[in-house]
């Protein structure tokens, strides 16, 4: 039985033709989802090194929590990548942000810590393919997995999707935005609220990128005359270059959200 029958049973339902599996079954997806994940994100999100140290533990450790959504040819269009963490499950004992968050999750590989809930990390679509509704499929497929492996949360440092059109503004401004309907303002955090999600707190420093400056020109295109702030395209808050000490540091802002699933 596959990853998408066993959570269809708890009413997860997939698109006519696709499939959903994880990585424990079928490990050779694994390659092609990051093949899918490194195509979507601009080039410094994908040096962020909590992230790089610590991502071969969710093929080795977590196998059953990576999930890869394949289209009839039997090409991966979408994954979800989530770890469990131990979580008391009050707001204050969240982490501090999605680094915070990871790093958990590995130490309990040692400690033996139990669980209090699984971790979101990502989701990623295919860009031929987004804006058909899969992002929203494969956060309910995280939730329902939550639930199939006895956890009762699902806790999410949600990257919210528009906040690079708005990188002068606070995250915790943005995270207060709504629309008319008195939904969120943005689409990914709505995406969660529509799913039963409760917004908690911003994280302004969620995930930390401090590295060289010839190392963010090469990523990102841009030169680094003089120190101050600098926005490259995807960056979701200023970048702080220090030409003196030839440095810049990046801290993504995210969002805490919170859905009880069990």
């Amino acid at each position: 039985m596959t990853a998408g029958e066993r959570l269809a049973r708890l009413g997860l339902a997939l698109p006519a033709g696709h499939a959903l599996y994880d990585i424990a079954e079928r490990p050779d997806l694994w390659r092609p989802a990051m093949d899918v994940n490194a195509s979507v994100w601009p080039e410094f999100m994908l040096n962020f090194p909590v992230a790089n140290d610590n991502w071969h533990h969710l093929a080795t450790d977590f196998p059953a929590f990576q999930l890869a959504l394949v289209d009839e040819s039997g090409e991966v269009v979408g994954g979800a990548n989530s770890a469990p963490l131990p979580w008391d499950g009050t707001d204050a004992g969240l982490p501090d942000g999605w680094d915070d968050q990871f790093l958990r999750s590995v130490r309990a590989l040692d400690s033996g810590e139990p669980s209090g809930a699984l971790g979101a990390l990502q989701i990623t679509v295919r860009r031929d393919v987004q804006g058909r509704g899969i992002s929203a499929l494969m956060l309910a497929a995280m939730r329902a997995n939550a639930r199939a492996h006895g956890l009762p949360a699902l806790i999410a440092c949600v990257r919210p999707n528009h906040k690079e059109r708005y990188p002068l503004t606070p995250i915790e401004r943005y995270a207060t935005w709504t629309r008319e309907d008195g939904l969120p303002f943005d689409p990914w955090i709505r995406v969660h609220v529509r799913a039963g999600g409760r917004i908690v707190r911003a994280s302004p420093a969620s995930m930390t990128l401090r590295a060289p400056i010839t190392d963010w020109a090469q990523w990102t295109g841009l030169s680094f005359p003089e120190s101050g702030e600098y926005l490259p395209t995807g960056a979701a808050a200023p970048v702080t270059a220090d030409v003196e000490a030839g440095e810049a540091v990046y801290h993504d802002p995210n969002v805490w959200v919170v859905h009880t699933v069990g």
